[in-house]
């Protein structure tokens, strides 16, 4: 893979007390606070001082999550909404992104189009989603309306792929100047620069129009987590963002075009690797923190992503060595106890990338999309017209 030289894209990832699953016995943890919106505000204004790309909100329907004990002797702890949350910490931010998950196989895209599109409205134009697939029966069970252990993650991927196209055309059912609020007709909107979305597909169908008027970004970023070459594709083929886990350079070469050779059209999708946390003052000072998290909880630490442990110096080379990589844009972290791994970021971390010329010094942009180099796209019904 060649190497390049251009500013990282650097994000976080936002679950619980954090990821590992002792982080909410930790010294500075605030178990009692998860489910207050001051919790998360503290959390994200954080992620903010540090000048990061976005903060993604993690969301299940299941009762625990990462960083939250899942056994009965401990802290029994549910979780909040995460587009609730995101919309609760908007208005006192400015400038980082906002990208809440939504579990895609049990929700209705028009609601969550209208959701997306209002986070986007409160937040000035930084919102984004993570569309996630559930193959998990306890989760289905909570709906009782389908069995998903008898269908293939190909087949609810597919149906996140319908998903992904919903959201576009309900997004998109409203034209930028359908609202004229003519005080002197009584006009409040051209109808006829309204749209029925009329997507029929294998496992829904949604007639729109969109409650909401088209979102400021036009399309707000969606984001995808992706193991698997059948999630690489729909990370192809549907989102701007892509979540990725590889190996080494060789694999991250391999989920690299695996991505890139399914895209459809001209619009870049930005590739960030995911890694795990544990930051100290020294190396030895961050082992010695993992060791402690680890005597903390009665399951074993493991994760999907590169688990780093070490100073912020460490970590910082594993970010540069990473976003170096052809194909790949940046990083998002995963801290491994909220709010130590958090502050270490943002202090540590940060002015180290910045120091060698990787990161921002200050925001420019004011939309996600912006930041994420993607350019306001198109409305598609207007383009329709424009090529009839």
């Amino acid at each position: 893979m060649t190497r390049k030289t251009a500013g990282l894209h650097l994000g976080v990832a936002l679950t619980g007390a954090g990821w590992h699953p002792g982080a909410w016995r930790a010294a500075h943890a605030r178990p009692a606070e998860l489910l207050t919106a001051q919790y998360w505000a503290d959390l994200v204004r954080k992620a903010e001082s540090g000048l990061l790309d976005f903060v993604t909100f993690e969301d299940r329907f299941t009762v625990f999550d990462r960083g939250v004990p899942d056994d009965s002797t401990d802290l029994v702890a549910g979780q909040l909404d995460s587009v609730l949350v995101a919309s609760r910490v908007a208005p006192l931010t400015r400038h980082i992104g906002l990208i809440p998950t939504a579990v895609v196989t049990h929700t209705e895209p028009f609601h969550l189009s209208k959701a997306i599109a209002t986070l986007d409205y409160v937040s000035g134009g930084r919102a984004g989603v993570r569309l996630r697939v559930s193959g998990d029966p306890r989760e289905a069970a909570l709906f009782g309306r389908r069995r998903v252990d008898d269908q293939h993650a190909g087949e609810l991927l597919d149906e996140a792929a319908d998903y992904a196209t919903a959201l576009g055309l309900l997004w998109d059912s409203w034209e930028d100047d359908a609202e004229i609020r003519d005080n002197t007709t009584g006009r409040f909107i051209d109808r006829d620069k309204l749209h029925y979305a009329d997507f029929a597909g294998e496992f829904f169908s949604v007639r729109g129009p969109s409650i909401t008027p088209r979102p400021p970004q036009g399309r707000p970023p969606i984001a995808a987590l992706a193991h698997s070459g059948r999630a690489h594709r729909f990370v192809g083929a549907s989102a701007d963002l892509g979540f990725i886990t590889p190996d080494d350079e060789n694999t991250a070469a391999a989920i690299v075009a695996d991505i890139t050779g399914d895209r459809h059209d001209d619009a870049p999708v930005r590739l960030v690797v995911d890694l795990a946390v544990t930051i100290g003052d020294t190396d030895a000072d961050a082992h010695r923190r993992a060791d402690e998290l680890n005597s903390l909880s009665a399951q074993p630490y493991s994760s999907d992503a590169e688990i780093v442990v070490g100073s912020a110096s460490t970590v910082a080379d594993r970010i540069a060595q990473w976003a170096s990589l052809d194909g790949i844009d940046g990083v998002r972290l995963r801290p491994a106890a909220l709010p130590d791994d958090l502050t270490a970021i943002t202090r540590s971390v940060v002015p180290i990338l910045q120091g060698r010329g990787l990161f921002r010094k200050s925001y420019a942009e004011s939309t996600l999309r912006g930041r994420l180099g993607l350019s306001r796209p198109a409305n598609l019904f207007t383009e329709r017209v424009s090529a009839s």
